[in-house]
């Protein structure tokens, strides 16, 4: 079992970013990545049709023989996780409550933000998993929609995302925000803007980070972690959509692992053969 495949799902492309820190945390792990671009993005769906399309997805994986389930979508943790940790016998970590665990340790004084994708802030994923944060910890939850677009046709710095940026982060700078939870998977890509335009000394938690971290904790509870004399890992990668569309973009996102890129259908059992 230690020698199966982690398998990350996305909607997209951003979980890719944690796909991308699962390999820097986890070098010696194979990943098998899904990303249902077929039907994204998630966020402006209904939750009950990104529930059903997210546990399509992670059957998929899991009918691939995964030994652990990584959730690497917001929309979806927020949809599916309680479902899919009843429904499969492998561990499954999700982006939500590993970053909020993180930002709670970093914050010194109690004043947190999450930036997010609008679907993410209107379902309050993030706030309601900071319920349980000590009394002293303050939350400012603030959308930035335009830029998951910004990232997906590659502008990750230039004057009109700093202005973009600075439009979106001014209310976190009113608030005197000393840390700021990325709460979308793309997000990462723009870290040097949003330190150019907040200063240094806030502190950005990235949820891939955090989600890579926690999946090192459970793979090593559970006895699941590859050991490092093991072979060379393998990584595989499949989408719902057109796998020569996704390529170029995924390897924006993760960089040259991502070699060959496959056809993956979800769905009803008669579908479901990559």
């Amino acid at each position: 079992m230690t020698e199966s495949p982690i398998g990350i799902f996305d909607s997209g492309f951003g979980g890719l970013t944690v796909a991308r820190e699962v390999l820097d945390q986890l070098p010696h792990e194979s990943v098998l990545y899904l990303g249902d671009t077929a039907r994204a993005p998630y966020g402006p769906q209904p939750i009950a049709v990104v529930r059903a399309n997210a546990l399509q997805c992670l059957d998929r994986l899991v009918d691939h023989g995964v030994k652990a389930l990584v959730i690497a979508c917001n929309s979806a943790s927020a949809a599916v996780l309680a479902d899919a940790r009843e429904r499969y016998d492998v561990p499954v970590v999700e982006v939500i409550r590993p970053a909020v665990r993180r930002a709670v340790s970093v914050t010194h004084s109690g004043r947190v933000a999450v930036i997010s994708t609008r679907a993410t802030h209107q379902s309050r994923a993030y706030l309601d998993a900071f319920t349980a944060a000590p009394a002293h910890v303050r939350v400012l939850s603030q959308p930035c929609p335009r830029f998951v677009d910004f990232v997906e046709e590659g502008i990750t710095s230039g004057p009109e995302v700093i202005e973009t940026a600075r439009e979106y982060l001014a209310p976190l700078q009113e608030a005197d925000i000393d840390t700021v939870i990325l709460g979308c998977t793309h997000y990462p890509l723009l870290t040097s803007v949003l330190t150019y335009v907040l200063g240094e000394r806030v502190a950005l938690v990235s949820s891939a980070a955090a989600t890579a971290a926690d999946l090192f904790r459970v793979l090593t509870d559970t006895g699941l972690l590859r050991p490092s004399g093991s072979e060379a890992p393998t990584h595989q990668f499949l989408t719902t959509g057109d796998p020569h569309g996704f390529t170029p973009l995924a390897r924006r996102f993760l960089g040259p692992e991502v070699e060959h890129v496959a056809r993956a259908y979800v769905g009803r059992p008669e579908e479901r053969s990559a």
